[in-house]
């Protein structure tokens, strides 16, 4: 299997192995479900140092757009996109710093 091909397969995997269902229709993660994902799913310590208690709970709030307190897959999708930018820039030094292009631009007017 090609690796991109094994990435998607093995978020969609992770998803569905860890969301519960509760009888419904839809697969949804709840905060502790998300929190055990993170923990056992996330071993590299370039991402398990971006991870603690607090931001998961700041996670939740951030990427759960409808506020029902689950994340359905889409959700979970912009979760595992966050950690891919994290990891990119760590891995390149590029990246995480936000308006730095702004600020420089009022300084130039001042």
């Amino acid at each position: 299997m090609a690796r991109l091909d094994q990435v998607i397969t093995n978020i969609v995997d992770v998803f569905l192995e860890y969301a519960d269902d509760e009888g419904k229709k839809k697969k949804l993660l709840n905060k502790e479900e998300l929190k055990k994902v993170l923990e056992q799913e996330i071993q590299s310590p370039e991402l398990k140092d971006k991870i603690n208690a607090g931001d998961i709970e700041e996670a939740m709030k951030m990427l759960d757009k409808n506020h029902d307190g689950e994340l359905n897959f889409r959700e979970f999708c912009r979760c595992v996109s966050e950690l891919a930018k994290c990891y990119y820039q760590k891995k390149t030094g590029k990246g995480g710093k936000k308006g730095k292009g702004k600020e420089q631009e009022g300084e130039e007017e001042d």
